[in-house]
């Protein structure tokens, strides 16, 4: 039976400007079907977690903006569970709003943080995962982060060097020191995105796992954590317990929100408290952060093509990512390792290798 105390949290405020032009301020790219399965990036996510928690006790937090694009996608979930930022202040204050609201619902609660826009190929392994997860932060005073398994020297990812010395519980196989099955580990310490050198030292050593963003805890853990590391941010959505879930919720946000600090939970919370904890895991997952991280986990030909639209012809060419609007006609030919994209009256065609210079120019056709 599903625990009625498992709240889930789902952050869906960011731009993805990355994924220009298909991905705009607009409607960026949770709100997108960027694999072109049938349903939005937002929709994988709330489906995915369906499992775990009631559907009413999944919670969106996302932009006052995107609020119609939200109840449009997600009309299974309550009105009042859609959380509206006026301002965009980072995931710290979002996850406070979110923790404090679910104080008036639930005190028991136990809680996931996780984005919106996150491509998970292994939902079972995923589930389990989080399940073992809850099971632990409901049992221990702990934050719990997810670490993946890493599968090459990736230096578009944060890294989480966990603590062989410090394993609970004592279960599963170990690696290198690591539990490798259901064990949970100390965090040692959060490492910033290497460069190729040292990642390639990260891999080696088989206590460093890529840093998700998916958070686990108690809404008694976050809370305290919050009050003890960030007791500024607490105090701010403190004074607001006796209007959340009220009629009064929303213009306390509105007119608070925009004073609160803008401070990510990893600078914030994580890497100052002490109870810290990594959970190892490895259910392909990516944060698709990039058309080329898009590119490797679609569908792709024998040439390496991956391609989006219903009339596109592809010749003599590979290893490309192609999107085009429903019944554009399009012919590509003699391309090689190409984004080309075509959304919101702008095409693009550009280098995989050249793609970190997109908001460039995303930049130029704006201005």
């Amino acid at each position: 039976m599903m625990n009625k105390n498992n709240y889930i949290v789902i952050m869906a405020g960011g731009v993805g400007s990355r994924f220009w032009p298909m991905s705009t301020e607009e409607k960026p790219k949770q709100f997108l079907d960027v694999l072109g399965i049938g349903k939005t990036l937002l929709q994988q996510t709330v489906a995915r977690f369906k499992t775990v928690a009631p559907a009413e006790n999944i919670l969106i937090v996302t932009s006052s903006k995107y609020k119609e694009l939200v109840i449009a996608q997600c009309p299974e979930l309550l009105g009042s569970n859609i959380l509206l930022e006026p301002c965009m202040r980072n995931t710290a204050p979002c996850i406070a709003y979110a923790a404090y609201k679910i104080k008036g619902l639930n005190p028991d609660a136990n809680i996931v943080v996780a984005p919106s826009d996150h491509l998970i190929t292994n939902e079972a392994e995923f589930i389990r995962i989080i399940e073992n997860g809850l099971d632990f932060t409901a049992n221990n005073e702990t934050l719990l982060t997810l670490g993946i398994q890493p599968h090459r020297p990736e230096t578009g990812y944060g890294y989480i060097q966990a603590s062989p010395e410090d394993l609970l519980p004592p279960s599963g196989g170990t690696q290198g020191g690591v539990v490798t099955e259901r064990g949970v580990c100390k965090v040692a310490a959060f490492k910033e995105k290497p460069n190729l050198e040292t990642a390639k030292k990260y891999l080696a050593s088989g206590d460093f796992f890529w840093n998700s963003g998916i958070f686990l805890w108690s809404l008694k853990s976050i809370i305290k954590a919050f009050e003890n590391d960030l007791s500024e941010v607490a105090a701010l959505f403190a004074k607001g317990e006796s209007v959340y879930n009220t009629n009064q919720e929303q213009a306390f946000i509105d007119e608070m929100f925009p004073t609160c600090m803008n401070i990510s939970i990893d600078y914030g919370v994580m890497e100052k408290a002490d109870n810290i904890y990594v959970q190892p895991a490895d259910f392909g997952w990516s944060d698709l952060g990039t058309w080329g991280s898009l590119w490797e986990k679609r569908e792709r030909c024998e040439q390496g093509n991956t391609v989006v639209g219903e009339q596109v012809h592809v010749f003599e060419s590979s290893n490309c990512i192609v999107n085009m609007p429903k019944g554009k006609k399009v012919v590509i030919q003699g391309l090689d390792d190409y984004i080309v994209v075509e959304d919101n009256e702008v095409l693009m065609i550009c280098k995989k290798e050249e793609e970190q210079r997109i908001k460039e120019f995303r930049a130029a056709v704006l201005s």
